[in-house]
C-alpha cells in the first residue's frame, strides 16, 4: 500500500482491509531524507511512524534526497524488485481520477511485472469524502496549494463545514493537488494519533531543471502547517 498519510490512502486501505481480497504486507511512503518528512505533505517522520504503528502494518520508507523524477524512479524500481522477490504482485494506490498519474504508475509497475490496485478509481469525490467522514475518520490539512487556497485553510480539520466552505473550483478530495492531509483517527487505527498544530510556513515553488517540461501553473507556492508529537502523550 503506497501510503501518503492522508485521507485518500486511508480510505483506500480501509476498503481493501474490509474486503480481505488482498493481504496488505507493507505501507510504503516516500520520505525526504534531508528534512525527514513525507515528500510533498511535509509531515514529520515520527508522525508517520505513529500512523504505521496504529495500523499494525509494517512500514517501508523510500528515502529520497534530490527529489528528481530520475532519483524517485530508480529507488522505486529497486523497491518493486525487492517486493517481487517476496512474492508480492500488487501495489495499492489511493488515486481517484488523474489519468496521467495512473498511466505513469502503471508503466513503472509493468517494468517490474507488477499490477496496480485503485480502490477509489473514478468515484465521485463528494461521495468519497462523505464516506470518509461517515466512517469516523479524522484528518487535518497539512499542506495547501496557493493557486486554490490561502493560509487560512492549512491546519484545518476536514469536516462537513470544511467541505461546504470550499471554493467551487476546489475538488472535494483535493484530487488536483489543492490540499493534502494528515489522517489521525479512524477505523484502520488501533488508537488516535496525538499531535500538536504548530507554525504555518510558506514555501515558494521550486522548479527543478529535470521538470522543466511541466505545464504552466498558477501555483506560486504552498502553505504548510507543522504538526508535531506532544511532549507528553
Amino acid at each position: 500500500m503506497f501510503w501518503s498519510g492522508g485521507k485518500d490512502s486511508a480510505l483506500a486501505l480501509y476498503r481493501v482491509l474490509k474486503t480481505e481480497e488482498y493481504d496488505v504486507k507493507y505501507l510504503v511512503t516516500t520520505v525526504n531524507s534531508t528534512f525527514k518528512r513525507i515528500s510533498m505533505h511535509g509531515i514529520r517522520e515520527e508522525l508517520l511512524d505513529k500512523q504505521a504503528e496504529a495500523t499494525g502494518i509494517s512500514l517501508i520508507k523510500m528515502h529520497v534526497k534530490e527529489g528528481t523524477n530520475k532519483e524517485y524512479e530508480e529507488i522505486l524500481l529497486e523497491q518493486f524488485t525487492a517486493f517481487k522477490k517476496e512474492g508480492i504482485d500488487y501495489v495499492i494506490y489511493g488515486d481517484i481520477f488523474l489519468e496521467d498519474l495512473r498511466k505513469y504508475r502503471d508503466a513503472l509497475l509493468e517494468k517490474a511485472a507488477m499490477k496496480g490496485v485503485y480502490p477509489l478509481w473514478k468515484e465521485d469525490t463528494k461521495k468519497l469524502i462523505n464516506e470518509f467522514l461517515k466512517s469516523e475518520f479524522k484528518t487535518i490539512t497539512c499542506c495547501v496549494n496557493d493557486a486554490f487556497l490561502n493560509e487560512n485553510w492549512v491546519g484545518r480539520e476536514v469536516d462537513e463545514k470544511f467541505i461546504e466552505e470550499l471554493p467551487d473550483k476546489v475538488d472535494a478530495c483535493g484530487e488536483n493537488g489543492e490540499f493534502h492531509t494528515f489522517c489521525f483517527a479512524g477505523p484502520i487505527f488501533k488508537q488516535e494519533i496525538k499531535f500538536v498544530s504548530g507554525e504555518k510556513i510558506y514555501k515558494p515553488l521550486e522548479i527543478k531543471t529535470s521538470d522543466c517540461n511541466l505545464p504552466e501553473s498558477k501555483t506560486q507556492g504552498f502553505w504548510y502547517c507543522d504538526l508535531t508529537i506532544p511532549y507528553r502523550e
